[in-house]
């Protein structure tokens, strides 16, 4: 696809201030957007946004489909009459400044479920049952395996489906369908709730798209094991007999650890994807570019040879380079898409194939100027080395904010940096920002922490640790009138602004 010279900003709806605990598609993302529209921001990149599982991680998502409940707005409950304001106005106490998952999820599944109570009592033939109606003909086919899985989740306490009982492990038809008949309510609420996941997210990237602002989503390469896609569909993945994964996905000692990371995803059966002409992932994309306009294709390099790993490791640095589907992938998508709206996650162990496929469909990769100072630093991620077709960032979700790297950077690397930007630690964030929006890059993207100059405590994800990510929530007195000149002005000055690409 054709990608235009733009700004963009790293934040996750998760990380939104809205009043009710975790940002949502509400008000708080209707100001968001007007926030970029008014700055000449042209980009606006989330994580992604499907109902996350264990350690709250978007990229163990439980659904490469559905959307996550969490994001849900209740105002717009009231809005079309199934609740009323009493119902919001009883909540606890949320944390400010992070995402209380657990209090907010509880929360929030308990006034749903009062909301689809009032939506089932009203009349069958009224406009909102015929959308919802629509909705779950059209979504059917990743629709009800997902509802399903959740409510069977649910039964048996949220564990892992390789702990069901072996008749729901293995989807005996007899025991589904009984199932489906006991639990039908509980399967509707499912449905429903996604229904107005995706009615709020239709809306909103209506809007955005209305303000000039398009917006780039993230598709994870791996599924989590513990996902409705792994159970309704296991004969896409690598497992055994029991249908455990007998090898499982993540990479080599790295920049990150020097174990490497065992992520512990099933890999693909990638001779079964391309016996079924891929239908699984043309779905998966085809629905993604419905929600999104540009996609981050994560662990690029996986689609060219994964790193496989046995099941049964405890670190990541038993495991072997294995082929991927390569351009068999990439042309099957093509054709049924017309297009390939993605730009490639390249990072990491970056070999020759890895780059003559990223190229032959000339697609964007990734730089990340963080990754150009220090003893291990590689000169490609500094600015005045980037080619035009690649995205350029600060640093990303897995990186710590740009100050905190800074302030816990050794000496000599502070050193390098403040000589090479030319100025003064307080504001290293903000040159680091500025070097990448003057570079040929064609999207220069940076994440919010950076434009408020955070510091560690605000760090999104930290490869490799499991729990304590995810959390960080931005305060809503964070956008002020000064920081909105100051990049309203950068994005004009570097030909990057939708105001200037307006005229």
């Amino acid at each position: 696809m054709e990608f235009a010279r733009s700004a963009g900003i790293l934040l996750h709806i998760s990380s939104l201030p809205s009043s009710y605990g975790v940002g949502d598609l509400g008000k708080c993302a209707y100001d968001w957007v007007d926030f970029l529209n008014e700055t000449g921001t042209n980009l606006w990149q989330i994580l992604p946004y499907h109902p996350p599982g264990e350690g709250n991680s978007p990229y163990q998502g439980l659904s490469a489909f559905a959307g996550n409940p969490l994001f849900i707005d209740p105002q717009f409950f009231i809005d079309i009459g199934l609740l009323n304001p009493k119902h919001i106005a009883q909540h606890a106490n949320f944390p400010n400044k992070s995402v209380g998952f657990k209090l907010v999820g509880e929360w929030k599944n308990r006034i749903f479920k009062i909301a689809f109570q009032e939506f089932a009592n009203q009349k069958a033939s009224n406009n909102l049952h015929k959308q919802f109606d629509r909705f779950i003909t059209e979504n059917s086919k990743w629709l009800d395996d997902s509802s399903l899985f959740m409510v069977i989740r649910e039964k048996f306490k949220r564990s892992s489906w390789r702990h069901w009982p072996k008749e729901f492990r293995f989807r005996d038809k007899k025991t589904l369908a009984e199932f489906r008949e006991k639990y039908y309510r509980d399967i509707n609420y499912q449905k429903f709730i996604q229904f107005v996941f995706f009615t709020q997210w239709e809306l909103l990237h209506k809007y955005a798209l209305e303000k000039g602002i398009r917006v780039i989503g993230d598709i994870p390469i791996f599924m989590g094991y513990d996902s409705a896609d792994v159970w309704s569909h296991p004969n896409l993945f690598q497992l055994d007999a029991n249908l455990i994964p007998y090898v499982v996905a993540g990479v080599p000692p790295d920049y990150f650890s020097s174990d490497g990371q065992l992520w512990g995803n099933p890999l693909y059966a990638w001779e079964e994807h391309k016996q079924n002409d891929f239908f699984w992932w043309i779905n998966r994309v085809k629905y993604m570019r419905q929600m999104v306009d540009v996609i981050r294709l994560d662990h690029f390099r996986g689609f060219s040879a994964a790193w496989e790993i046995p099941g049964d490791s405890l670190t990541a640095k038993d495991g072997k380079w294995v082929e991927g589907p390569m351009y068999a992938f990439f042309d099957a998508i093509k054709i049924n898409i017309n297009d390939l709206p993605f730009f490639a996650e390249d990072l990491g162990v970056i070999t020759p194939d890895v780059i003559e496929l990223r190229d032959h469909y000339k697609m964007p990769g990734m730089r990340i100027m963080q990754f150009g100072f220090g003893e291990s630093g590689n000169r490609e991620n500094l600015p005045e080395n980037y080619p035009a077709n690649c995205v350029a960032y600060t640093g990303t979700h897995d990186n710590p904010p740009t100050r905190g790297w800074f302030d816990s950077s050794p000496e000599a690397l502070k050193e390098s940096c403040l000589r090479y930007l030319g100025g003064k630690k307080e504001k290293i964030a903000q040159m680091m920002i500025q070097a990448i929006w003057e570079s040929p890059a064609v999207y220069a993207i940076a994440p919010m922490q950076d434009f408020l100059n955070l510091g560690n405590n605000s760090r999104m994800n930290t490869p490799s640790v499991p729990l304590g990510n995810w959390a960080w929530r931005m305060s809503p007195k964070s956008i002020t009138p000064k920081l909105i000149e100051w990049i309203k002005e950068i994005n004009f000055e570097n030909n990057r602004s939708i105001i200037e690409n307006k005229k």
